[in-house]
């Protein structure tokens, strides 16, 4: 045993397993031995992604595949119980969030600080890694960030999809000069929206198909909203009403959607020399206008994840700049039936934004 803590074997851990096609079972999970450089926490805060979902609906997701039972979860924050040997800046009873992402640390990516992208990444809840909807997981310290004492375990866990809009404002390059516009506002184009707020963008109008998630981003900071169908012979009149919303240039456009018809509205909405940054992945092939668009010099660039972004989230959160707490609309406890409704209430989308286990 580490130095700390009540060993794991005197109670059973349970998980929420992924099992097959709409079935989730609460069962035990067996943690894998505490490394010098590891800690093991109890989960208290865990939040439900699209993608957990989108694996619960299909087993796939991009280009995984649930080949075999898996443990899901991965927006997640916790307390510590235990700790390696070798860990040095955490003690039991530390809250901490997690990052889920373990990353080789030694290949090109990696030593040239594109962790993100590492062929090795080992991602809570990506196939075939178990994810962190469990009483209990073992992780390494270092992807383990100390809470300030002014937040809650459920804004520790908000981190993880927070970190997503950080990571692609830091990849368009927004700042108080950007003028953004977001396409979507389900819960990623509101974090998107919430870290383009603090980065000090001046107007943000946001896109959406959706009364309801329209009327949230303006509840959450956007200048102007702009409603518009899924019908891809619109997108002309719907760049004239969206450049009429922003009232001056589209610097930026930041997809959270990931659709054919999004990307064709962002590439003819941006304005020349400006930045589309492609977020959302919900059609893995597209026909696009490219070559008008290259010719403005539209840049077009992806965001996978994110890089060191938990740190900057817990300041922004910790000083008041970001309030991710409204976002939180559904809570759950960790049982079969619960755990079963929480996935129905995320599914079903409706008024649910995000959807947290409080374990």
């Amino acid at each position: 045993m580490g130095k700390g803590g009540m060993s794991v074997d005197e109670e059973e851990n349970m998980a929420a397993w992924l099992v097959g096609v709409n079935t989730i079972k609460v069962q035990a999970f067996k943690l894998p031995p505490l490394g010098p450089n590891d800690v093991r926490v109890r989960m208290k805060a865990v939040g439900i992604c699209g993608s957990d979902v989108h694996f619960l609906k299909t087993l796939k997701l991009a280009g995984y595949f649930v080949k075999e039972p898996m443990v899901l979860g991965h927006e997640c924050a916790g307390v510590i119980e235990e700790i390696g040997t070798q860990v040095k800046n955490l003690v039991p009873g530390d809250r901490v969030a997690l990052e889920p992402g373990i990353s080789c640390n030694h290949c090109y990516l990696c030593k040239t600080g594109r962790y993100n992208l590492c062929p090795e990444m080992r991602f809570f809840a990506t196939p075939p890694v178990h994810g962190s909807l469990a009483n209990q997981v073992v992780h390494p310290a270092e992807l383990c960030f100390k809470l300030p004492d002014n937040l809650s375990l459920e804004e520790g866990a908000m981190c993880e999809p927070l970190s997503v809009g950080v990571h692609a404002c830091r990849r368009a390059n927004v700042s108080i000069d950007t003028n953004v516009l977001v396409l979507g506002s389900g819960p990623i184009g509101l974090v998107t929206l919430l870290a383009a707020r603090a980065f000090g963008v001046p107007r943000i109008v946001v896109v959406d198909v959706d009364d309801y998630r329209l009327s949230v981003s303006k509840n959450f900071g956007a200048n102007e909203i702009v409603k518009v169908s899924t019908n891809i012979q619109d997108i002309d009149e719907e760049v004239n009403l969206i450049h009429k919303a922003m009232g001056g240039r589209v610097d930026v456009t930041i997809d959270c959607a990931g659709l054919n018809k999004t990307m064709s509205t962002a590439l003819k909405a941006t304005a020349a020399g400006g930045r589309v940054c492609l977020v959302g992945m919900c059609h893995n092939e597209m026909t696009l206008p490219l070559t008008p668009a290259a010719a403005r010099e539209v840049e077009v660039v992806g965001v996978f994840r994110y890089i060191n972004t938990w740190p900057l989230c817990l300041e922004l959160l910790s000083s008041g700049k970001i309030d991710v707490k409204p976002l939180i609309t559904h809570r759950f406890g960790f049982n079969q039936n619960e755990v079963e409704e929480a996935f129905e209430t995320s599914a079903r989308g409706g008024n649910a934004i995000k959807v947290m286990f409080n374990l």
